[in-house]
């Protein structure tokens, strides 16, 4: 596309040419429709708005060196939605369905996807909501779902930079056995009051901790935790945190490079214990951390100034992988043809 700097996007919205829908109705789904528009109509008593019916997925595609466009790990991304859907009662897109969307919506916008070694990829965002009239709380018989797609760079200004965590105990993000594992917009409702504060305060976002007992790691701001120590890659597991396909993947990819893997709960003691730590999501791909500040017992726990060795080695592995560098061996990518 000419005369556009790749380069000054950030992680904010960008109007492209077009974005794809499809309407669930009367018990089944309907046809792909394109519209040029971003706005959509909402009926004014939708369950979306009024009752929490609403899922959204994160993914991009990425040029590489060669040319091709690759997806990454679009199933993944489908499953999950369709998970979430389960979780809240709405109609589950089928993954044909919703790979076929994803896919269109890409194509029309081709002019949109930077080049490679821009810094940049082509963000894309499915979303569902429940959009039928329905004033008593109960699920809806109609939804609708989109998917746009924009130009973003990377999600943490400073880039592939160690940034500072800190720990609130008066913040929960989800309840244990509620919503916490989908993907779901309350959930990130929850975490706004503290991730604001977080940022006045000079961090970068919150670590939560599990909110029964406040001694477990949850969620890492939107991402993921992970820990390194002794050759092993550590991540949380409970019933609470949104399954990243990110975390998915490096857990996977520190295995093939000869690391064991260990997904169990870890207490906030055991933060001491890691030479390196980061947050992973779809968006940073990994951000590295610098320290974690336990604001209430006024504790730093300390990584460096620098990424670690092993997070910059899990970072390049996957992102050689995205732009189609490194071997895909576990055949991640879908590669797009125009």
């Amino acid at each position: 596309m000419e005369n556009i700097n790749w380069k000054e996007f950030g992680f904010g919205y960008t109007k492209t040419d077009y974005n794809v829908r499809c309407h669930y109705r009367d018990g089944k789904w309907g046809e792909l429709e394109v519209s040029s528009s971003d706005q959509i109509n909402v009926h004014i008593a939708s369950t979306g708005l009024h009752y929490g019916q609403q899922a959204f997925e994160g993914l991009k595609a990425f040029k590489g060196p060669d040319g091709k466009v690759r997806v990454f790990r679009i199933d993944e991304n489908g499953k999950r939605l369709q998970s979430s859907s389960h979780g809240i009662m709405m109609a589950e897109m089928p993954l044909d369905l919703f790979r076929e969307a994803v896919i269109k919506a890409i194509k029309l916008n081709e002019r949109w996807i930077p080049p490679y070694e821009s810094g940049a990829s082509l963000y894309i965002r499915p979303v569902l909501f429940g959009n039928g009239a329905q004033v008593g709380v109960k699920a809806s018989e109609e939804y609708t779902f989109a998917v746009f797609v924009m130009p973003v760079g990377p999600y943490f200004k400073e880039g592939f930079k160690p940034t500072d965590y800190v720990i609130y105990r008066e913040y929960d993000r989800a309840a244990p056995q509620g919503t916490g594992i989908y993907k779901v917009g309350g959930n990130y409702a929850a975490s706004l009051r503290g991730g604001n504060r977080a940022h006045a305060e000079g961090f970068s976002a919150v670590l939560f901790l599990d909110a029964k007992e406040k001694k477990y790691i949850d969620e890492c701001g939107p991402a993921n935790f992970f820990g390194i120590k002794n050759n092993t890659y550590v991540t949380p597991k409970s019933n609470t945190i949104l399954p990243s396909i990110t975390n998915k993947s490096l857990c996977q990819i520190a295995e093939d490079l000869g690391m064991n893997v260990e997904r169990r709960p870890i207490t906030v003691d055991e933060l001491a214990d890691f030479s390196e730590a980061g947050a992973c999501g779809t968006a940073a791909v990994i951000s590295p951390i610098r320290k974690i500040v336990d604001a209430d017992n006024n504790i730093d726990y300390k990584y460096g100034d620098e990424a670690g060795e092993i997070s910059f080695k899990l970072y390049e592995t996957l992102r050689g992988i995205q732009y189609g560098t490194v071997e895909d061996k576990h055949n991640w990518n879908t590669i797009i043809e125009f």
